[in-house]
């Protein structure tokens, strides 16, 4: 029964398509990203931002003054003025700053899913290491009771002086060993859980772990690629940048031309009265000195940044997915040699038969688990690198 058991999960084991999962992780870091402190917290910084952003646009404040005049020798009566004026930038300088500035919050927002992402990704590797774990833990399982069953038989063969205490204790520790194997991988779930938690704004997570998202096969580079310049905010941003430097030389030319003071005055003596408008002028003749060249250089700057920054992060990728390729061939490979064996059922049945000795059965199902375990190991590696290379899609 244990050997059909061990062939059927193996069969199993070797499926690249993904089975219902009673929590889907795209579900679980849904809640991650509602309940995440750091995200909360970077939510809030870039609310502030925006609204320093949009107060740069104000108006400055009115202005209001009063002269009163009663000392020194004068024949007439006391002297009085009142005035209220307000100052403002040339009309236009606030519609262009107007676009700078919703150009800024589209930036706020390609900066917010950087950070969502930089923080999504690792917790959705942690959900695959919790796959990863649950797929070896169904494996010790069926190692300890195989092991158990073992341990039995050569305990009745001992009894019947057909095995010495030397087998006996070897196989008992056998069996304490995958006990304890299955010990640990319970020990990492758990504190994979409570960094979950942690990221989960300390708020504990209902995640049963059935298998990995999707095919391990991806896109070939270039569409892949395009993909990622379309969607991934690392891109976006440098793009925004570029823009934001671009409209930065707008408002410097604009802020070149002239500051207008608008108001209201009113002046009294020797019981007449004056009263009209105030107008006035100010021309930026040095302050905006060299703005639109330094404008104009910082632009220059973001493009060949733009274009410096995704020639590296191109070569990165392509570096990433031909290793990715590399190992999935690997894995294949592995893949289709383990199915093609079914040597733990035939080392099994070599085993019940007589026709091995304890310790030669050991030796060669150690043979044979270890490479499942690679195979496992190497699996595991591969979603975590599909995880890297397709992390806009997060």
């Amino acid at each position: 029964m244990v050997k059909n058991n061990v062939l059927a999960f193996c069969v199993c084991l070797f499926s690249f398509v993904a089975v219902a999962q009673s929590s889907n992780p795209m579900e679980v870091l849904q809640q991650i990203e509602q309940n995440n402190a750091t995200l909360k917290a970077f939510s809030s910084f870039l609310e502030s931002k925006k609204l320093s952003q949009k107060a740069s646009n104000n108006l400055p404040d009115p202005q209001a003054g009063v002269y009163y005049l009663p000392f020194g020798n004068h024949a007439s009566g006391d002297y009085t003025e009142f005035q209220v004026t307000q100052s403002f930038e040339f009309p236009s300088v606030y519609s262009v700053r107007g676009d700078l500035i919703e150009m800024q919050e589209a930036q706020n927002t390609m900066e917010y899913q950087l950070k969502r992402q930089e923080v999504l990704l690792p917790a959705f590797k942690l959900l695959n290491e919790l796959i990863f774990l649950a797929k070896k833990e169904k494996i010790e399982q069926l190692r300890v009771l195989q092991s158990k069953k073992i341990f039995d038989q050569t305990n009745e063969l001992f009894e019947l002086e057909q095995a010495g205490i030397l087998e006996l204790n070897k196989a008992k520790i056998a069996w304490i060993q995958e006990q304890f194997k299955l010990d640990i991988l319970e020990s990492d779930r758990k504190k994979i859980m409570i960094r979950l938690k942690n990221m989960n704004g300390g708020i504990e997570l209902d995640f049963a772990p059935n298998d990995y998202i999707g095919s391990l096969a991806i896109n070939d580079p270039e569409t892949l690629w395009q993909e990622k310049m379309q969607v991934d905010p690392e891109f976006k941003i440098l793009l925004e940048q570029e823009k934001v430097a671009q409209q930065q030389i707008r408002l410097s030319k604009n802020k070149s031309l002239p500051n207008l003071t608008a108001g209201y005055n009113y002046q009294g003596v020797s019981g007449s009265i004056y009263s009209g408008v105030y107008g006035g002028v100010s021309i930026p003749l040095w302050s905006t000195r060299n703005t639109v060249k330094a404008a104009e250089a910082n632009y220059d700057y973001q493009k060949s940044f733009t274009q410096v920054k995704t020639d590296l992060l191109r070569t990165e990728f392509l570096g990433e997915y031909e290793v990715y390729q590399v190992l999935l061939k690997k894995y294949q490979e592995y893949q289709s040699t383990l199915e093609s064996l079914g040597s733990e059922e035939l080392l099994l049945q070599a085993f019940e038969l007589g026709e091995l000795s304890f310790m030669q059965y050991y030796i060669e199902l150690q043979f044979y688990q270890n490479a499942l375990d690679s195979m496992l190991v190497m699996e595991n590696q591969l979603v975590q690198s599909k995880a890297e290379l397709l992390k806009h899609q997060l």
